[in-house]
């Protein structure tokens, strides 16, 4: 018995109980939020294994079942770096050096982190720049659910499901706060990793294997001779050269991104105890690396078993309407709504966090007016969650119907992690760093970043995302530095409690930060 709408009765019947039981679990979250940190913050109560499963699931959402299956269907296996030396090793280093600090000095956000260490225009000027970042990356996964993924498989209207998806997460999104995201996220992985490794099993098995796959794939042509090498030639026309590889995705982006998105820290930052935020963090790192066996291979398969695809990113997709079995096409068609899902839930929660905390909390106290209630503080937050995803529902189609997804959103990310990062890093690590360098690094490093990648010729290849962070980010240090020894020095009462050695190892910085934070 086949449905009206292409997919067999049991697999409508997962795909409903999926729906609903994200409803109701993200409902019933909402009996825990009382407060503005349960609602930011979820009242710092997350255990280490759900930060690990929720920092996974809401960053896997958009690069990785879509975006990085299609960028392995046209690259090859160079984009599983941005599972492996992009996440594993910067897991490991934010875990250690930057997680614990955050969750010690008690914000809400990384801007806000800014904001106490050099002055209220750094903090509000990365406020602005994360706010849009997250903004275009929420219309963006809006967009890919409903245009690369159930449009392609069952052909539904794609302005239909992106408001489906808007109200469906929007709903638990608002309720629940960062609870409802967290722990529906938990769900969500575990069924993202039993449709995920379904579907490598199957395309594998129809390729014949892993050396029948390579035989095949490279049997197409002499543009297909490095779809199989992990670090390309430095010459290569790709996205994806290994010195980019190496020195700006390794030691900035990926650094930058878990240290400094606030997607990812967000979750740390509710923890229960410092052990969890760090244990979370290193457990995500763990699940990750299974990633892109789950995601670059398929697309691999892909080359052989959909060739001639006009648009890379719908190779996954297409795959599971031709080749899965009804039941496993269900689970499989969930797993993906679940990854997109979880994915729009994180950059909705997180954009409203930082509108909140970092613009208009700075607005009011520019013009005078008191710190936000509690209460207050919620109804601005629900307020704000609800405009964010309208807006980029109604954006959708233009923000992200891009030809590549991946690349573009990673060239976002590029025009602004460079400078982020380095003044992030100096202030933590650098009592020295003042707010006269931070700006001056902003002003100078975010438009450097725009003239690097929009200049034709400055570089060979057509997409130099991974170059522009990695020069960005060591023009900025160098700002940053020069602009602080020329200036004058921070007071040391002003920064006590914000770097780094003080707060982890100072009893007496802590305490007085604690009395910073109880003043918020």
């Amino acid at each position: 018995m086949e449905s009206v709408i292409g997919l067999h009765w049991i697999d409508v019947l997962i795909i409903v109980i999926y729906m609903v039981g994200s409803l109701v679990l993200g409902s019933y979250c909402t009996r825990y939020v009382d407060s503005a940190e349960d609602f930011f913050t979820a009242g710092k109560s997350l255990p280490f294994w759900a930060i690990g499963f929720s920092i996974v699931t809401s960053d896997i959402g958009a690069t990785d079942f879509v975006a990085v299956s299609g960028a392995a269907y046209k690259y090859g296996v160079a984009a599983a770096n941005f599972d492996w030396m992009g996440s594993m090793p910067a897991m490991v280093v934010a875990a250690f050096v930057f997680v614990p600090y955050f969750w010690r000095s008690g914000v809400f956000t990384i801007p806000e982190f800014l904001g106490r260490r050099y002055n209220s225009a750094v903090q509000f000027i990365n406020g602005l720049i994360w706010a849009w970042l997250l903004f275009i990356g929420l219309a963006m996964m809006l967009w890919i659910t409903a245009d690369k993924l159930i449009f392609t498989i069952l052909g539904w209207d794609r302005y239909a499901v992106v408001w489906m998806t808007a109200l469906i997460t929007g709903f638990y999104t608002t309720t629940g706060g960062l609870t409802a995201v967290v722990f529906t996220d938990v769900v969500q992985l575990i069924v993202m990793y039993v449709g995920g490794f379904g579907l490598l099993a199957l395309t594998v098995w129809e390729v014949g294997g892993w050396g029948s796959l390579t035989t095949q794939v490279l049997a197409k042509g002499p543009e297909y001779a490095n779809h199989f090498t992990l670090l390309l030639p430095n010459d290569t026309t790709t996205p994806f050269p290994w010195t980019g590889i190496v020195f700006g995705l390794g030691v900035v982006m990926a650094i930058a991104y878990m240290s400094g998105n606030q997607v990812v820290v967000q979750r740390t930052l509710g923890a229960r105890s410092e052990w969890d935020a760090k244990g979370g963090m290193l457990f995500a790192g763990l699940l990750k690396s299974m990633i892109p066996l789950m995601v670059a291979l398929p697309g691999l398969c892909a080359v052989v078993l959909v060739p001639h695809l006009d648009n890379p990113d719908r190779a996954v997709p297409e795959m599971i309407r031709l080749l899965m079995p009804a039941g496993l096409r269900g689970l499989m068609f969930a797993a993906l709504f679940a990854a997109l899902m979880s994915h729009i839930s994180a950059q909705l929660n997180s954009t409203a966090t930082i509108t909140i905390t970092d613009i208009v909390g700075q607005i009011r106290k520019w013009f005078g007016k008191p710190a936000m209630t509690e209460k207050v503080a919620v109804l601005w937050g629900r307020s704000a969650t609800v405009f964010f995803i309208i807006v980029s529902a109604a954006l959708a189609k233009p923000i992200g119907d891009q030809e590549s997804i991946y690349v573009f959103s990673q060239m976002l990310l590029s025009l602004f992690q460079g400078p982020i990062f380095a003044i992030l890093l100096l202030g933590i690590m650098w009592p020295r760093a003042n707010s006269a360098g931070a700006l001056a690094a902003l002003c100078i490093g975010v438009p450097f970043c725009f003239i690097l990648n929009f200049t034709p010729g400055v570089f060979t290849i057509s997409d130099p995302f991974l170059y522009v962070a990695m020069y960005s980010f060591l023009l900025s240090l160098v700002v940053t530095v020069v602009v602080s020894l020329l200036t004058k020095p921070e007071p040391a009462d002003k920064i006590r409690g914000l770097t780094w050695g003080s707060v982890v190892l100072s009893a007496e910085a802590q305490a007085a930060l604690n009395d910073q934070i109880g003043e918020r």
